[in-house]
């Protein structure tokens, strides 16, 4: 079977992290065929060790440090939109996203590389079942229109997640069930640590980047969907789409900017990306597969500093797209509706001139993908 499933994986120091998610998915008897591996890296990094490991499991991938991505964009014709692809950032997976596009797969899965898969959950399975199945969830909503995807537990341990508006929270949950048959992305959590702010993190007690307060498989009831003009945090750490959202999931210029934003690049794709969704009445799923989140130690204050110059931001983006595109009938002219939004907003807030580079940015993103041709996939040569 060739590779069906783009897995995206942005790494400078755990990429061993891969051979856990290929043992969990040789151990449920899911085709590790299926599974073509994307490590996006940086120039200073083992690109050998990474690409002998790959080998050595015997799965399809690549690797791609700066050079070799500046490489293979040239090589396909979009090397004037290198800008999209911000340096030393999280944001790289964008990248991922671009050889996605360009390689026709039908499914792509985010995973960092501080995660692991629960052993006794099939990971990829239950990610592909979610974007491929009909069945009745859980259906969620808010007085405040955020909801916060721990609320299963929340009058326990009191998290919020990271991106969740200050301004949203104290919010009123009310839930009900519905029929979902058109699930473009399959959003998995996280447990042991919680995947909170720097100022959250603060307030739980912890200067080394992790909470204190840890999630078990307790925490967390049913699968769900968020209701239709309701918002929720989507995280890249553990998450599965399909092909069709590329265009509305473009994972921002964050860092490299000179506004220094940053830390908001899966959070606000996923503003987009939901808007999106419900504009053309799709679902995006969250709950199963569980992964285990094992964040390595780090400043919290470090943490803190690279988030507080987008924290203001964050309070209003969401308000800023909530009514654009509502006649969008593509993920493309949604994405386009956003991005006028964001250019025409009077944004008078601290870096508030970032939301209109953003807007140029996703503008830039939707020609990128026009002008990046699907490419065939080599055939290896018989030995």
């Amino acid at each position: 079977m060739d590779a069906d499933v783009c897995v995206i994986v942005p790494t400078i120091r755990e990429f061993e992290c891969v051979r856990s998610y290929v043992d969990n998915a040789e151990a449920h008897g899911f085709d590790t065929d299926r599974l073509e591996f994307v490590l996006v890296t940086e120039d200073h990094c083992p690109t050998g060790e990474m690409a002998a490991m790959l080998d050595d499991l015997g799965v399809a991938g690549e690797v791609f440090d700066g050079s070799r991505r500046e490489t293979w964009l040239d090589d396909h014709g979009v090397g004037d939109y290198g800008h999209l692809i911000p340096a030393r950032s999280h944001a790289q997976t964008s990248f991922g996203l671009l050889y996605l596009w360009a390689h026709d797969h039908p499914y792509g899965v985010f995973i960092d590389d501080d995660t692991r898969p629960h052993d006794d959950v099939d990971f990829f399975g239950t990610h592909l079942r979610n974007l491929e199945g009909k069945r009745t969830v859980e259906s969620v909503r808010s007085d405040e229109n955020w909801v916060n995807v721990l609320y299963h537990a929340a009058d326990d341990h009191g998290l919020y997640p990271r991106g969740y508006p200050y301004a949203a929270m104290d919010e009123t949950v009310e839930t009900g069930t519905r029929g979902v048959d058109d699930v473009v992305a399959s959003q998995g959590l996280w447990t042991n640590v919680p995947d909170l702010d720097a100022v959250r993190i603060l307030m739980d007690g912890d200067l080394q980047g992790q909470a204190e307060t840890r999630l078990t498989d307790a925490d967390f009831g049913p699968d769900f969907v968020v209701d239709p003009g309701h918002y929720l945090t989507v995280c890249s750490m553990n998450l599965g789409f399909r092909r069709e959202v590329v265009p509305a999931f473009y994972q921002l210029p964050m860092d490299d900017n000179e506004w220094s934003v940053g830390r908001f690049d899966d959070i606000w794709s996923g503003v987009f990306l939901k808007r999106a969704a419900d504009v053309l009445g799709k679902d995006v799923l969250t709950g199963d597969p569980l992964c285990r989140h094992d964040k390595a130690p780090r400043s919290t204050f470090d943490d803190l500093h690279n988030e507080v110059a987008g924290l203001e931001l964050n309070e209003h983006l969401w308000k800023l797209v909530d009514d654009a595109g509502d006649d969008a009938d593509t993920y493309a002219d949604a994405f386009a509706s956003m991005a006028d939004a964001l250019l025409e907003a009077e944004a008078d807030y601290r870096n508030g001139d970032f939301l209109a580079h953003v807007g140029e940015c996703m503008h830039d993103w939707l020609d990128c993908l026009d002008e990046l041709q699907s490419v065939e996939r080599a055939v290896p040569a018989d030995d």
